[in-house]
C-alpha cells in the first residue's frame, strides 16, 4: 500500500535567501532525519537575511547546510518530506543500487533533476562550506572545504555514509565515513578559524546525552581500521564531554546554541512523515521565536 505524503508539504516555503553576508560560521550537527530540525532553522535564518559567511556540518548537517550555502529555502526539506519514501532513496532500490538502506546519491545527484541546485551561488567564493567526514585510516577528522577539495558533493556524501550500514568513500584519495563518528559538533573548528561569532544547531535538546556503551570488536567490521575503530567505540563519551564544554561557553557568551525546545523522539531513519514534518517545523519555529536573542548575539 502507498504511503501517503506529508500533510503539509505544500505550506514549506520556497524562494532564494538575500544577497546579504552575515558574518561567523554557522555549525550544524548531523543525526540523520532529526536533521529536519536544522533544516527548518535554516530556511528561518535564511527568511530573515541571515546567511553566515561560513557553514560547516556533519553528515545530515553537511547535507542540509548546503542548500543553505546555496540560498535555496525549503529545498532540503522538500527531498526528505516528499520523498522520504521513494525507494530509490531509502529502500529496496537503494540496497541494490548503493548496498545501503539510504542511496545518498537521490538527493546530492538526481533530485537535482526535480529541484535544481543552484551551482553558481553554492559555489561563490564570498562562502565557505565546510564537510565533516572521518578518514577511516587514521581516525581523525577531514575537513572538505569546497574550492579548496576537488568534489566537494563526494566529499559531503562520505560525511553522511553511516557506518555499518554504508560503504566507505574515497574522498582524495582517503576512505571516509560519517564525520559524526570522529567529530560530531564542530564547533572548535570554527573558533580555531578564528570566528568571532558562531552559531550551533543541534538536532538534539539540550539535556540530551548518549548512553555510553560497551563495545565488543572480535566480530566488528571495522577491525581492520583499528583507529576508526577506536575513534567510533570513543564517540559517545566524546559527545557528552562536547555538549558540556559547549553549556559553559554558551554561559560565557561565546557560543549561540539553537536546540530543540522538547525532547526529540525522532528516530535516525523515521517513517513517520507526520513527525518528521513536525521536527522541521519545530525547527522553524524555535529560530523565529529566539530570533530577537540570536541578532541581538551577532550585533554585540
Amino acid at each position: 500500500m502507498a504511503r501517503k505524503p506529508y500533510s503539509r508539504i505544500n505550506d514549506i516555503r520556497s524562494g532564494t535567501a538575500s544577497d546579504i553576508i552575515t558574518k561567523g560560521c554557522l555549525v550544524l550537527e548531523g543525526g540523520a532525519f532529526r536533521g529536519l530540525y536544522s533544516q527548518g532553522a535554516m530556511d528561518a535564518l535564511m527568511e530573515n537575511d541571515i546567511n553566515f559567511e561560513c557553514i560547516i556540518g556533519v553528515s545530515a548537517g553537511a547535507l542540509g547546510g548546503m542548500n543553505y550555502a546555496s540560498g535555496q529555502i525549503g529545498r532540503s526539506a522538500r527531498v526528505n518530506l516528499g520523498y522520504r519514501f521513494d525507494s530509490d532513496y531509502i529502500g529496496l532500490k537503494s540496497l541494490l543500487h548503493a548496498h545501503s538502506p539510504i542511496r545518498l546519491d537521490f538527493c546530492l545527484y538526481d533530485y537535482q533533476e526535480i529541484e535544481p541546485f543552484d551551482q553558481e551561488r553554492f559555489y561563490s567564493p564570498d562562502r565557505r562550506f565546510v564537510a565533516v567526514a572521518t578518514n577511516c585510516k587514521t581516525g581523525e577528522a577531514e575537513f572538505f572545504e569546497k574550492g579548496k577539495c576537488r568534489d566537494i558533493f563526494r566529499a559531503v556524501k562520505a560525511s553522511a555514509s553511516m557506518p555499518y550500514i554504508s560503504q566507505m568513500v574515497n574522498v582524495e584519495g582517503k576512505q571516509c565515513l560519517d564525520g559524526g563518528c570522529s567529530c560530531k559538533i564542530p564547533y572548535k573548528w570554527a573558533m580555531d578559524e578564528g570566528y568571532q561569532k558562531i552559531v550551533v544547531i543541534r538536532t538534539r535538546e539540550k539535556e540530551f546525552r548518549k548512553e555510553v556503551k560497551e563495545h565488543h570488536s572480535i566480530l566488528d567490521p571495522y577491525r581492520k581500521f583499528p583507529e576508526f575503530y577506536k575513534k567510533l567505540i570513543s564517540s559517545d563519551a566524546e559527545y557528552n564531554k562536547t555538549c558540556a564544554e559547549m553549556e559553559e561557553l554558551e554561559k560565557e557568551g561565546k557560543l549561540f546554541v539553537l536546540y530543540p525546545s522538547t525532547k526529540v523522539t525522532v528516530s535516525r531513519v523515521d517513517k513517520d512523515i507526520e513527525k518528521l514534518g513536525a521536527l522541521y517545523w519545530q525547527g522553524y519555529n524555535d529560530c523565529l521565536d529566539r530570533m530577537d536573542e540570536l541578532k541581538k548575539y551577532l550585533e554585540n
